[in-house]
């Protein structure tokens, strides 16, 4: 009695695990197929029968629905997906859209012909203050760096002995003076020869040229500016003994500087004072400064077969020195105005060039001649006009003449 009650107790969990393996089973099977009858799980052309012709069923049928199709687009429909326009049929080629360019207006210039060269800077006046006699260092009348007027004191030397010297000819001088007026005098009245007087005379201009000597010697102990400017760093103190020669420091004029240029001797004949000169220097970037050719050296370099050129520039902020590296641009000429498109507009097709023009939205293939070049731009001397719109990229996609293209903003 016992064992048949665990029989049944096995059958019955046997049982329900059954019923819910069927349940799992039931329910992992797609909806499409739950509950689909023969009929309308084989469709329309199933329940017709076989075809009479061929004897095959009525789903192998050219045309027919074969079976679940139809099912399968509904559930689509019902699962919110739009069915395909022409489905079954071969896709249709896209229609071809413009093609997108970049583009950039040709632009009328005011065009020079123009040199570059490079050179160096210059002060408008420039000197290294040196003592034409050998001193002492008594007294220092500057700041190294500092700005000074014409005239002003730099330096002085000791002037006692260059001093005592010129009193000692002053006391001799005033003898000279008194020995002469008093041989005149005897010689006017016949006490003393007529060589007597001349030889007092002569003395005299001795005397005289001593002390302007003396004098000068002692001036030269003092050195002024000769001219209004800048001056340099001073390497020397009071007390240091310099000798004749010796150089002091610089002292140059800034506001206005020159600029020497190398040009090739081809140019010799078209350079004329007066001529327009645009200069750059590394320690400005980006910024030009306006000078004027002033003057043309009468001599060209026989080793580099170059003449120079220089040019004046004002300076009034003191932004420039001596020495700078130059980069110039000389105006030799003005041209008419020319028509200019930037250089990436023209391509080569054998030995002609082309741009592309674009016209109405359609980029037309049009012949140029082509003159100078200048800044990433080119002259176009015949084939454009000032306004015209040209195609700068893209053109290796227009494989056709007057394609309608679409102007597109640079990537950037």
């Amino acid at each position: 009695m016992r064992k048949s009650f665990f029989y049944l107790i096995a059958l019955a969990g046997l049982a329900g695990l059954g019923w819910w393996a069927w349940g799992v089973h039931r329910s992992a099977v797609p909806a499409l197929a739950i509950g689909a009858t023969p009929a309308v799980a084989l469709g329309p052309a199933a329940a017709l029968g076989p075809d009479p012709g061929t004897g095959r069923p009525g789903a192998d049928r050219p045309g027919a629905e074969r079976p679940g199709e139809r099912r399968l687009d509904e559930g689509r429909q019902d699962a919110g997906v739009p069915r395909e326009a022409g489905a079954g049929r071969a896709p249709e080629a896209a229609p071809r859209g413009m093609v997108g360019v970049e583009a950039a207006h040709a632009e009328r210039v005011s065009l020079g012909e123009t040199v570059s060269a490079v050179g160096t800077l210059r002060a408008n006046e420039s000197v290294v203050i040196k003592p034409e006699i050998a001193g002492r260092i008594d007294r220092i009348g500057f700041e190294g760096g500092g700005l000074v007027r014409k005239g002003a004191l730099l330096v002085s030397l000791d002037a006692s002995v260059a001093a005592a010297e010129a009193d000692q000819i002053r006391a001799e001088l005033a003898l000279a003076r008194s020995n002469h007026q008093r041989t005149v005098d005897l010689a006017r009245q016949q006490f003393v020869s007529e060589s007597a007087r001349e030889q007092a005379a002569s003395n005299l201009k001795v005397v005289e040229a001593k002390l302007a000597l003396a004098e000068a010697r002692l001036a030269k102990t003092v050195i002024r500016a000769p001219f209004s400017g800048c001056l340099g760093l001073r390497n020397f103190s009071v007390g240091d003994y310099v000798r004749e020669g010796t150089e002091l420091v610089a002292l140059e004029d800034l506001s206005k500087m020159k600029v020497d240029l190398r040009l090739p001797e081809r140019y010799l004949g078209q350079l004329r004072p007066g001529q327009r000169l645009e200069v750059e220097f590394d320690a400005w970037p980006g910024r030009r400064f306006e000078a004027v050719l002033e003057a043309i050296d009468v001599q060209v370099d026989a080793n580099g077969r170059s003449v120079v050129a220089r040019g004046g520039l004002p300076n009034p902020d003191g932004l420039l020195r001596t020495g700078m590296f130059a980069k110039a641009s000389l105006t030799l000429a003005r041209r008419a105005p020319a028509v200019m498109v930037p250089e990436e507009a023209v391509f080569h097709a054998g030995d002609e060039q082309f741009v592309f023009r674009i016209d109405d939205g359609k980029a037309m293939r049009v012949r140029v001649r082509t003159g100078v070049r200048r800044d990433g731009r080119v002259e176009i001397v015949e084939g454009l006009a000032g306004g015209d719109q040209v195609v700068t990229a893209g053109q290796t996609k227009l494989t056709q003449d007057a394609m309608p293209v679409r102007v597109v903003e640079p990537p950037g």
